[in-house]
């Protein structure tokens, strides 16, 4: 499976850092989780290809900090240091696995002269890490909560948003039906779990209800698997 053949170099941004594209986040995480286990480095180097993590790096202002909710083996906070983006970064997630991952891809970089972000096993459950953040990122998370729990979650993670600040959401489609029979059946063999949809259209209500104003909606799909991106802000003026 190669990388899509997207732009060739890195992009600059106002402010400061770049926009990275598929290919580069791909490469990216073929280096850095050079040492981890077979499905962690098969995820890290190829899961660009069919998620689009690089709207998630170009929603996210350059000179951040970034809170990673449920952060995985944390292939987005690295690719955002690795872009210039980020000021500072700490993702947290009940994987163990995931996190000792995410550790070493961190010494990785850090070994090639860029500051890495922290990651922490912790669940949900234990509460969220004190903010506020620049932005906070809920990529692929939600379909994993228990539906009774979701709203708190959101709240917890809405609060912990700067003001000026951005929550960044990235979920799974329903629809079409085969595109979510994809997703959880991806899930099945990945996670070990049959995911349950969160409507997109209750997201944007409770951001609304928690005084965050949606500035970006962007839908994609990568081979068959659809994707939902929502993207929030909290208002400057809003202490």
């Amino acid at each position: 499976m190669s990388p899509p053949a997207t732009q060739a170099e890195p992009v600059q941004t106002p402010g400061g850092g770049v926009s990275m594209s598929a290919a580069e986040i791909s490469r990216l995480g073929g280096e850095l989780y050079a040492d981890a286990g077979l499905l962690t480095r098969l995820m890290c180097r190829y899961r660009s290809n069919i998620c689009p993590l690089e709207l998630v790096i170009e929603q996210t202002p350059p000179g951040s900090s970034v809170l990673d909710i449920g952060c995985g083996s944390g292939l987005v906070l690295l690719s955002l240091a690795a872009s210039g983006r980020l000021a500072s970064g700490h993702g947290f997630d009940a994987s163990p696995g995931a996190i000792e991952a995410a550790k070493g891809a961190a010494a990785r970089l850090a070994a090639k002269g860029t500051p890495a972000p922290s990651f922490e096993h912790r669940r949900v459950e234990q509460g969220l890490p004190d903010g506020p953040f620049e932005a906070v990122l809920l990529i692929d998370v939600m379909h994993h909560v228990d539906p009774e729990a979701r709203r708190e979650l959101f709240s917890h993670a809405c609060k912990r948003v700067a003001p000026g600040g951005r929550l960044i959401y990235k979920d799974m489609v329903d629809h079409p039906r085969w595109r979510a029979l994809a997703n959880q059946a991806h899930d099945l063999v990945m996670a070990r779990q049959l995911i349950r949809y969160c409507a997109i259209e209750e997201i944007e209500a409770w951001a609304g209800e928690e005084s965050l104003t949606l500035v970006h909606r962007e839908d994609a799909t990568r081979l068959w698997y659809g994707h939902e991106l929502r993207v929030f802000e909290r208002s400057a003026g809003d202490a």
